[in-house]
């Protein structure tokens, strides 16, 4: 995949990762030259894994849900990103992260399967 420049990756991960009383940050990256975006999510989830279970006992059974979502964000886009990332927490109290996420899809008119989003 050659990405345009100017395009980064939003990458959402779809039921968080498996951290007691935590939801992970989705993540924003600008992978360089010809890499493919679940290369980029592959090498994300393998060091962040890695390095979280060096962060106590409780952390020794990190473990990534199975899925994620990918979505391109142009330059204009990506400082409404990032302060939306930042705040994720706050948008997440009032409304489950399956809900958002639904209503997302559907607001981009982006199809998918309700059996294949979650694990």
């Amino acid at each position: 995949m050659v990405r345009p420049a100017g395009t980064w990756i939003v990458a959402v991960h779809a039921g968080g990762a498996r951290i007691p009383q935590s939801r992970s940050p989705d993540a924003v990256v600008s992978p360089a030259g010809a890499v493919s975006v679940s290369d980029v999510v592959e090498d994300v989830k393998k060091s962040s894994s890695k390095w979280i279970k060096t962060q106590g006992v409780l952390f020794s059974t990190f473990a990534w849900q199975a899925g994620y979502g990918a979505f391109a964000v142009s330059e204009s886009n990506l400082e409404a990103v990032r302060a939306y990332i930042a705040q994720q927490r706050e948008h997440h109290r009032g409304r489950t992260f399956q809900d958002e996420f639904r209503e997302f899809l559907e607001r981009h008119r982006i199809a998918f399967d309700e059996r294949y989003v979650w694990d």
